[in-house]
């Protein structure tokens, strides 16, 4: 048996509701052996006392229910993106505010590439906060007409590449993808939607790599560590059916230097399996082999694509303000017609859906999915997600309570995009609904909120601050009545994110049993004023009874 050690704190806020703050917390075997006074926790017998967090506030470990460990292989490239960003190695990239800047920083790049044959891979771009026309191959051109480069965009759901790419790749105007964007003439200008970005197969292979590798895997769990997450989610992103990925994670997280506990989820993408029974059964193995740091056994569905890349599936009346050359509606990334096959599929094996739905038609369309499997197959407990929810209305909502359905939020989209969310791609009124974590609140959904990492940079306190105050980057309030509390969010960030996960057992809150799982802050979440919640410095997490200090390796 381990040794008893006691952390005394200015504040442990503990999400439990019958000590829900205390003192001190009592660990052991890295677990938590009690909460509450100081004096109590020593009735445990022989311990010893650690005062390191004595001046700092513990809540439970944040837990980041929807993230992609392409957060830690996406800095293997050049970053472009809008926001000026902090890599998980504490070096800050400077945002570039316009596709000139974008240009400039890709021609410094190239202009030290010494093999023309070498790829030029970059990431992060999202046109809609540039004025004007989109980036597109002609641009591209500019850095170089033989190098193939390819800009994968922030949202994940497109990238633009240069001429020598699309020739390169075979993309013509013969091409049939859809997600091939075309000029007036109906030719290729360099914009590559969803599933039409794989045409461009070196470059998007080469993603791939960098995203399946150790060292992505690491600096996944610094960037979590140094944001207070202890578990974080890899929603989708590796691919599980390709052998010797379980074997990788596994390896990796196993070391005791490996700062957070990891689920890894089953997705059908990035050339993962499709037929739906097989996948099942992949599932239903893997979660079989998960340990206490390592879990499997949740399934990703992406259903439709982005809302600021204009390729989410909307309901009438559609886009506001798509940009030149865009019609309708986005794209099905599952037909609806192969959704229920599914959805019932997965249900029947008894695992836990989450489907990616930017758009409220999307969010319908599951709803549909979860609804019949259900009349097919009764279930209890199934805690099916609608990940994003971004425009889930409050019928849905209504729906998604009574089937028992579970909600994760993102909330980060309010402050990134909220403005340009506003004035071009949904409108006013549509704006101010998004995110609707107070709807759900009021209408019974158990919800999350989450960053999409590396979408949005990961940390909890931002994604808390944003569902608290809807404050857009230019300080707008985007529908005040749609805040909610720091409580509540906090919950969101902690228990909530847990349940949906199905391991609320042993994480999500400080109480007897659960692993010894904390954020440590160096400021109260409940007491600074809302507008700062962003704002307070995260000294680290705890992990099992392990304290990591942020910065830095174990302590």
């Amino acid at each position: 048996m381990d040794e008893t050690v006691l952390y005394p704190a200015r504040r442990i806020i503990t999400m439990n509701r019958a000590i829900p703050f205390a003192e001190a917390v009592a660990v052991r075997d890295g677990r938590v052996l009690g909460v509450g006074r100081l004096a109590e926790l020593k009735s445990w017998g022989p311990s010893r006392v650690d005062e390191r967090f004595v001046n700092k506030v513990l809540v439970p470990g944040f837990i980041e229910a929807h993230s992609h460990v392409m957060a830690g292989g996406a800095w293997s490239f050049p970053y472009v993106g809008f926001f000026d960003r902090r890599d998980p190695q504490g070096h800050v990239w400077k945002g570039c505010g316009s596709i000139d800047d974008v240009l400039e920083r890709l021609i410094e790049i190239e202009s030290v590439m010494d093999d023309p044959n070498e790829l030029l891979v970059a990431w992060g771009l999202d046109p809609i906060y540039f004025a004007g026309e989109r980036l597109l191959a002609k641009h591209l051109d500019r850095v170089s007409s033989i190098r193939r480069i390819f800009v994968y965009h922030a949202n994940g759901h497109l990238a633009t590449v240069n001429t020598a790419m699309l020739g390169a790749s075979e993309i013509t105007a013969a091409s049939t993808s859809p997600g091939v964007a075309r000029d007036a003439n109906g030719q290729p200008n360099g914009e590559l939607q969803e599933s039409a970005m794989s045409l461009a197969k070196a470059a998007f292979e080469k993603l791939i790599t960098g995203w399946s590798s150790a060292s992505a895997k690491w600096n996944f769990a610094f960037e979590a560590r140094n944001a207070g997450h202890t578990l974080v989610a890899d929603l989708g992103t590796t691919r599980l059916a390709v052998p010797g990925q379980r074997e990788a994670w596994e390896k990796v997280v196993a070391d005791p230097e490996y700062p957070v506990r990891v689920m890894v989820a089953l997705g059908t993408g990035l050339g993962g399996p499709v037929d739906p029974p097989s996948m099942a059964e992949l599932a239903v193995q893997l979660r079989a082999e998960s340990t206490d740091k390592l879990y499997f056994g949740i399934v990703k569905l992406v259903i439709d694509g982005s809302i600021q890349g204009f390729t989410a599936r909307l309901s009438w009346p559609y886009y506001y303000r798509p940009p030149e050359g865009h019609h309708g509606n986005g794209l099905w990334l599952i037909a609806p017609e192969q959704l229920n096959e599914m959805v019932s599929v997965f249900h029947a094996a008894g695992l836990t859906i989450h489907a990616h739905c930017n758009g409220d038609q999307a969010t319908e369309v599951f709803v549909d999915a979860v609804e019949a499997a259900l009349e097919a197959h009764p279930r209890w407990d199934h805690r099916h997600t609608v990940q994003h929810c971004q425009m889930t209305t409050p019928a849905q909502y209504k729906r998604m309570a009574a089937l028992g359905m579970c909600a994760n939020i993102f909330s980060n989209h309010i402050f990134y995009w909220g403005d340009q969310h506003r004035d071009r791609s949904i409108g006013p009124e549509r704006a101010a609904k998004m995110d609707a974590c107070a709807t759900a609140l009021s209408e019974g959904v158990s919800f999350s909120i989450h960053s999409d990492a590396p979408v949005t940079p990961m940390g909890h306190l931002h994604t808390m601050w944003c569902a608290v105050n809807r404050l857009t980057s230019t300080g707008k309030v985007l529908g005040a009545g749609e805040c909610i509390s720091v409580m509540d969010a906090l919950r969101a960030a902690t228990i909530g994110a847990a349940f949906q996960l199905k391991l609320d057992h042993v994480v999500g809150s400080i109480e007897v049993g659960k692993f010894a799982d904390f954020a440590v802050l160096n400021e109260d979440p409940l007491t600074v004023d809302p507008v700062a919640l962003k704002d307070i410095e995260v000294w680290g997490t705890v992990l099992g009874g392990v304290p990591f200090e942020a910065g830095v390796g174990r302590v």
